[in-house]
């Protein structure tokens, strides 16, 4: 049993959302705007998010970033109408897990949520170290040596996952689905530009980002 934060303004889709979940045997606090969402999600702890775009008072694309700014480490899904590549893409710049366009279907949305649970559990590592590369898992904070790197929470992602498997080609489709879970509704344009965000604040590590033309990347040490 997970808790749940569901930010929704909608009433149907709300009463809709919480009764599935509830009949899974989640707990589930609702809010119908920002304002109560802000305070909730930042003095309460959740261990998982539903936030729609579109919201009185405070829009949730600004939740995830005052959440993730304030170290709020719940999966955050984003639920909206919204279906631009550029929107998905600001949303996980945001920090989202996972993006879900309206309309939806709600046993695919319990599926991704549960995903998310089973994967997060599974994480019980306290520390992951490469090189000069440092993740404590705990805190979710990356370390070039002694140095922090701010890393969004799609990079951290990426980097961990990076890291596990490192020494390894990875395909795009790989990343893709380990990343951003189920089938993305877009290319693999969005692992390319987090890619080169991720290289961009690696450059003064021992480890670098290489590309595999027509295939992926791996993560390797700079003189292999």
């Amino acid at each position: 049993m997970a808790r749940i934060l569901l930010i929704e303004d909608e009433e149907s889709i709300r009463k809709l959302i919480a009764y599935d979940l509830k009949s899974a045997k989640h707990e589930v606090v609702l809010c119908s705007n920002g304002e109560d969402a802000k305070f909730k999600g930042l003095n309460e702890t959740f261990d998982c998010m539903i936030i729609d775009w579109m919201l009185p008072g405070v829009s949730g694309i600004d939740l995830v970033k005052l959440f993730r700014k304030n170290n709020k480490q719940a999966i955050m899904i984003m639920l909206t109408a919204k279906d631009d590549e550029g929107d998905i893409l600001e949303a996980f710049e945001a920090g989202v897990d996972d993006y879900v366009t309206k309309p939806f279907s709600p046993r695919e949305l319990l599926a991704r949520i549960g995903a998310h649970l089973k994967r997060n559990t599974a994480k019980t590592d306290a520390e992951l170290v490469y090189e000069d590369i440092h993740l404590d898992m705990t805190r979710r904070e990356a370390f070039i040596g002694i140095k922090l790197i701010e890393l969004t929470k799609k990079e951290f992602d990426l980097l961990e996952y990076l890291l596990r498997n490192r020494r390894i080609v990875l395909s795009r489709d790989d990343i893709l689905n380990e990343i951003w879970n189920f089938d993305y509704d877009g290319d693999t344009r969005i692992v390319d530009v987090h890619i080169f965000k991720l290289r961009s604040k690696l450059k003064n590590s021992a480890v670098t980002i290489r590309s595999i033309r027509g295939i992926g990347y791996v993560l390797e040490k700079k003189d292999e």
